[in-house]
């Protein structure tokens, strides 16, 4: 069975994400500023999704869900 989802507002923009990936909302919350947050957001809003790294050199992808109008992060592994 699939883990539900958890929800957060992170700047203001509501995310989805499964708890494994909670260091990632983490990230975007607490490690960066709203304007820098808000580049990744944006982006995601414009092309449909964002890759960023956070300072641990993990990759995550941020999702925009235009139907549900918010956002799913999911962590990249590295190939």
């Amino acid at each position: 069975m699939a883990e539900e989802m958890a929800k957060e507002s992170v700047h203001g923009f509501v995310v989805q994400f499964e708890e494994k990936d909670r260091d990632g909302v983490r990230y975007l919350r607490d490690d960066l500023q709203y304007n820098e947050a808000k580049t990744i957001f944006d982006a995601a809003r414009i092309r449909g999704n964002a890759e960023f790294e956070d300072d641990y050199d993990r990759d995550w992808t941020l999702i925009h869900n235009s139907d549900m109008g918010n956002y799913t992060l999911v962590r990249r592994q590295r190939e």
